[in-house]
């Protein structure tokens, strides 16, 4: 059975006293971890002072965003090693975000991916269309796409390390979210992706999270769909009361 796991994607957000006061309300819930995965995923310049609160609590940490070159003159970016130096077990790659402020396509997507695996850490992998791709009847096409460049010359155990969050682009942080079944078809499209390509077993145990607008008020019809893991959550996960409900409503 796959364990799920909710991650908390605060993007440019919290100065360091406000993720203090939030990560110290989340570990207050000493139970939260028992049967779900928490990943939260600071900002860099909160990442010390969150891996310090949370040591101990089961709670994992994320980065953001990573270069896929280990190391050298690249002003402004950051390793694969340096975000484990820094405490970090996953890294988030591929977010529409990234594709589409910072022009990152899936060939860069992909050396990232290698790059974070080969530095042992696990990713979590964002794939999503937007609305005019949808309207297009253009999902599985885009979806599909993007998970055949990005994980290109990957092994099967490589999958071990890794997580897919379907987020529909136009449903990030736009007040919309796809309806539980909009969402669960994706997700089993996802899976069977991943069974035609890396075989049954792999498919049947990789963790396929939902982003998009997740609450507290959809989390719940959302996490009972059969191939919906979990979810990345965005603004939501910047308030503790919110995110909590849905860490509860997945559990």
């Amino acid at each position: 059975m796959r364990r799920p796991v909710v991650a908390g994607n605060w993007k440019m957000n919290l100065l360091q006293s406000e993720a203090e006061d939030l990560v110290k309300q989340l570990i207050d819930q000493k139970e939260l971890t028992r049967n779900v995965d928490i990943v939260l995923a600071p900002p860099f310049t909160a990442l010390a002072i969150v891996r310090k609160l949370v040591h101990g609590s089961g709670i994992q940490l994320a980065g953001q965003n990573i270069y896929f070159e280990s190391n050298g003159a690249w002003t402004g970016e950051i390793s694969a090693a340096m975000l484990r130096d820094s405490g970090c077990k996953y890294v988030i790659l591929g977010h529409s975000e990234r594709r589409s402020y910072f022009h990152e396509d899936d060939v860069l997507i992909n050396k990232k991916i290698k790059a974070a695996l080969n530095d042992e850490l696990h990713v979590i992998f964002c794939v999503g269309e937007t609305l005019e791709q949808r309207e297009q009847n253009e999902t599985r096409e885009i979806v599909e796409s993007q998970l055949k460049f990005g994980l290109e010359g990957l092994a099967t155990s490589d999958l071990e390390k890794l997580i897919i969050a379907y987020e529909p682009v136009w449903a990030i942080g736009t007040g919309k979210n796809a309806t539980p079944e909009q969402a669960q078809e994706v997700h089993h499209f996802i899976r069977a992706f991943l069974e035609t390509t890396f075989g049954k077993s792999t498919a049947e145990s990789i963790r396929i999270q939902y982003g998009g607008s997740v609450n507290q008020g959809n989390s719940k019809s959302l996490m009972a769909q059969k191939d919906i893991d979990g979810a990345l959550v965005g603004s939501a996960s910047l308030n503790a009361e919110s995110f909590i409900g849905i860490i509860n409503s997945t559990a």
